[in-house]
């Protein structure tokens, strides 16, 4: 399985992991592999890739509970991302839909915001990234054929000799 065999070397894994979260089905039928492949992502992402070490991981809530990171994401995404759930101000719903009491929320949103929020930036500007670059080739690609087959002016008016030969000289009789 793809899944199991995931490792962390670059944030191209990253993303492969987080790509996988788009699929419901998928992610219902793998939801404790998937938690754990998260669970090692995340600390990778922030200790390895950005060189964030003063952070606890994983997060616990105040009596000790650890804090599923899977379903935090999952739950934000499902609503938009950080900035829409901070926005429409429902993060108490998040800490509801967590187990937590509405009055979690503000946690539950300092929680994502220290872990969570930078993994789905970087996530979104990378995938735009290679979309800009994936559209430049293809623009690049369609400039340089048109510019093969685009005519010059001095073409389009017959001035252009096309026999392949050297110029011939005009000599006056």
């Amino acid at each position: 399985m793809i899944l199991k065999a995931l490792e962390f070397h670059e944030f191209n894994d990253c993303k492969a992991l987080i790509n996988m979260l788009d699929d419901r089905e998928y992610v219902f039928k793998y939801r404790i592999d998937l938690q754990k492949k998260f669970e090692e992502m995340v600390p990778w992402f922030l200790n390895e890739f950005l060189g964030i070490t003063h952070r606890p991981i994983p997060p616990y809530f105040m009596d000790q509970r650890k804090i599923d990171l899977l379903s935090l994401y999952m739950l934000v995404e499902k609503d938009g991302g950080y900035r829409d759930v901070t926005t429409e101000n429902i993060w108490p719903i998040v800490a509801k839909d967590l187990g937590l009491e509405y009055k979690d929320g503000d946690y539950i949103r300092i929680v994502y915001a220290m872990y969570l929020d930078v993994l789905e930036y970087y996530y979104k500007y990378k995938t735009v990234q290679e979309k800009v670059q994936v559209k430049e080739v293809t623009n690049d690609g369609a400039d340089s054929s048109q510019r093969s087959h685009r005519k010059t002016r001095s073409e389009d008016m017959g001035c252009n000799d096309t026999s392949g030969g050297e110029h011939q000289e005009f000599e006056p009789t």
